[in-house]
């Protein structure tokens, strides 16, 4: 695991340094293959802004934070990456799922019973549907309906 760390317009601290390692190293855990990152803080006024581009075999994620706080910045910023890179997983693993119920033979449905056996002793007319469950239907008028 490679961690690059860039401070532009703030004077590095070994304490932001070890910060942004610890949280952005956690990571590693999610992915298969070691990971590189570039990690990049600036302040622009009062604005921190912390940005990380992470590589880890061919999968990349990049994310940018801007907050009050440059240890708020680099949390909200580590919080997105595994966001992304757990959807990125969730998404091929479902991908794979998907992909192994296609391939695998389906059973063929057993052939249906014809309607009479199943209406059997359900009613006397021999109709198909239960008594409680008949179709009923409502003819309408041949004459039209006055206007009001």
């Amino acid at each position: 695991m490679t961690v690059r760390i860039t401070f532009r317009h703030l004077d590095p601290s070994d304490a932001i340094k070890d910060y942004a390692r610890e949280k952005i190293g956690k990571l590693q855990k999610f992915l298969r293959q070691p990971m590189s990152a570039k990690v990049t803080l600036s302040v622009d006024k009062l604005a921190h802004l912390a940005e990380v581009q992470i590589s880890s075999g061919g999968e990349h994620q990049e994310a940018h934070v801007v907050s009050d706080d440059m240890y708020a910045s680099i949390d909200a910023v580590a919080d997105k990456l595994e966001r992304q890179i757990r959807t990125r997983k969730g998404a091929a693993e479902a991908k794979k799922r998907r992909a192994t119920l296609r391939s695998s033979p389906v059973a063929s449905p057993e052939p249906l019973a014809s309607a009479r056996e199943v209406g059997k002793g359900a009613s006397s007319a021999g109709s198909s549907r239960p008594a409680s469950k008949k179709k009923t239907t409502i003819q309408a008028s041949a004459r039209p309906r006055a206007r009001a």
